[in-house]
């Protein structure tokens, strides 16, 4: 992975679990100022930053496959093989979820939908940490 690929796949993880966290924060925890308003003022704005922003780690994501996480499985290199795996099995859920909550109409399936978004999401933050604090090879 060039170093400029790199710091794309960094800069698209602070905007998208940036405003992904703000994005909870304000859903879950902020009530709206207005008693007859359904939601919090700036729910709509963050909700838009992060749909809008999702894109740029999916490609991220394609890039860090081709140039960093394949090369690293064929090799066989043991440091931060877990947290990998872990991104690469929380990324396939947290991505669909993501797209699928978007277009779900059941109530029952957007709920569905937005715990799995949650979970994996979570992992997969939870995992970059990791593999990013993890040990690292010298070059």
């Amino acid at each position: 992975m060039s170093r400029l690929e790199a710091w794309f796949l960094h800069a698209a993880h602070v905007l998208v679990g940036g405003t992904g966290l703000l994005y909870a924060l304000v859903r879950y925890y902020l009530a709206p100022d207005d008693p007859f308003a359904a939601v919090h003022p700036w729910q709509p704005p963050v909700q838009h930053a992060h749909v809008w922003t999702a894109p740029l780690l999916v490609f991220g994501l394609g890039l860090a496959w081709r140039g960093h996480a394949w090369y690293f499985l064929r090799l066989g290199a043991p440091e931060r093989r877990g947290s990998g795996l872990a991104l690469l099995l929380a990324a396939a859920p947290m991505v669909v979820s993501g797209y699928l909550l978007q277009t779900a109409v059941e109530p029952a399936w957007r709920t569905a939908w937005i715990a799995v978004h949650l979970a994996a999401s979570a992992l997969w933050l939870a995992g970059y940490l990791a593999h990013q604090l993890g040990p690292h090879r010298p070059r």
